[in-house]
């Protein structure tokens, strides 16, 4: 059984995504404030977390900032913030979907469901890129680096594997969109560009000279690298 745990001040808001997830299969945990969501957070281990970003102590933001020091939780935030520069700063931040209040208990509780199909869909396999200096373990859905696993997110993941498994093939947004999140993905173009940065940031030794993960000029992105096997 997965583990959610809900940080949300609004206690009707819980009550209704908590009856919708469990009634889906998920074991449920809240919290109304983020010091007490952080607390529940270090004791136990979570799936996913789903976190306002508008508490009344402290802001979803700099919440998502603690979860990512240690863990690569898969984060859905929820907040009344809707520009585009809203959403990139929280996957800046590390959030991995964005869902703008108010919003259906039926349409998160779907995301959730499809977000652990995707998770169940990977075939157990090591990918080793340049000798072992970049292993991509996907039973794990770990990252190494020169032999140091990294903090890497789960859409993260998912893009740096699907680019990986199409080595030297130019992939568009929309497919690599559609190749991860699904035909009825609800987020915008520019996600695969924030997580293409941020993902050049964590594995590149050069993030502007990528090795890996390069930019194919008026289509998208294709994967580089040499010496590459599957284990």
């Amino acid at each position: 059984m997965k583990n959610i745990l809900i940080i949300e001040d609004e206690e009707k808001v819980v009550q209704i995504l908590k009856a919708y997830l469990e009634k889906n299969g998920y074991n449920v945990r809240f919290a109304l404030n983020g010091l007490v969501g952080i607390k529940i957070f270090k004791e136990i281990k979570f799936d996913l977390i789903i976190l306002d970003l508008m508490l009344p102590d402290i802001s979803g933001e700099d919440i998502c900032k603690v979860i990512r020091e240690t863990s690569a939780v898969y984060i859905f935030m929820l907040t009344a913030k809707g520009s585009l520069e809203d959403k990139i700063e929280g996957l800046n931040i590390g959030a991995d979907e964005y869902l703008v209040k108010p919003f259906s208990p039926r349409e998160l509780t779907a995301r959730v469901n499809a977000l652990f199909r995707r998770f169940n869909n990977l075939n157990p396999s090591i990918l080793s890129l340049d000798n072992g200096n970049l292993v991509i373990n996907t039973e794990q859905r770990s990252v190494k680096v020169k032999d140091v696993t990294i903090m890497i997110t789960p859409n993260e993941f998912d893009i740096l594997y699907t680019l990986a498994i199409n080595k030297g093939i130019a992939l568009t947004r929309e497919q690599l969109i559609n190749k991860i999140f699904g035909l009825d993905f609800a987020g915008f173009d520019r996600t695969i560009d924030v997580h293409i940065k941020n993902l050049r940031k964590k594995i590149e030794e050069n993030s502007r000279n990528p090795r890996y993960i390069m930019t194919v000029v008026k289509t998208g992105y294709k994967f580089g690298g040499d010496n590459w096997c599957i284990a």
